[in-house]
């Protein structure tokens, strides 16, 4: 083996270069499979933001959320002892920080529970009755405002 260096075959559409076909470059063939055009920029990119504000942004919008659901069974897998934590974030794709912090948001609220302090989140409907009840009594102090000041100026005007 005296100097054998392999060389790539040119890149093209069809994977070899047939007659009429020109040599494309990596970029293009994975532009290509990306579906964007050559020297067309990332639709994300806004104007005037620093790199830092772009990293932010495509980090928030690739960012896993998990529902309460999930929290609640994520902590308790780990409460539960069956495997170590480190082994359940791996497996949920979690930092252990994060689960402590859950851990800790599920124990306080279980205190808080136990306390006796328990806030109940309002539905959708008992929203809008409160919303209305709110509004109808706005209305009316507006009127009693209205009333003590004609009464006002009618005593002053004697």
């Amino acid at each position: 083996m005296t100097g054998d260096v392999e060389v790539p075959a040119p890149l093209t559409r069809a994977g070899k270069l047939g007659k009429g076909q020109e040599m494309i470059s990596e970029t293009q063939v994975a532009m290509e499979a990306e579906g964007t055009a050559p020297g067309v920029p990332a639709p994300t990119v806004k104007r005037g933001e620093t790199p830092r504000q772009q990293i932010r942004r495509a980090k928030m919008a690739t960012r896993r959320r998990f529902s309460a659901e999930d929290k609640i069974r994520v902590v308790m897998e780990g409460v539960r002892g069956d495997d170590p934590v480190s082994v359940v974030c791996r497996r949920e794709g979690l930092t252990s920080s994060i689960y402590y912090r859950w851990l800790r948001d599920f124990m306080e609220a279980g205190k808080q529970r136990l306390r006796g302090d328990t806030l109940r989140e309002a539905g959708r409907d008992e929203v809008k009755a409160l919303k209305a009840e709110n509004e109808r009594l706005k209305q009316l102090v507006a009127e009693y405002a209205l009333e003590v000041m004609a009464l006002k100026r009618s005593l002053a005007g004697v």
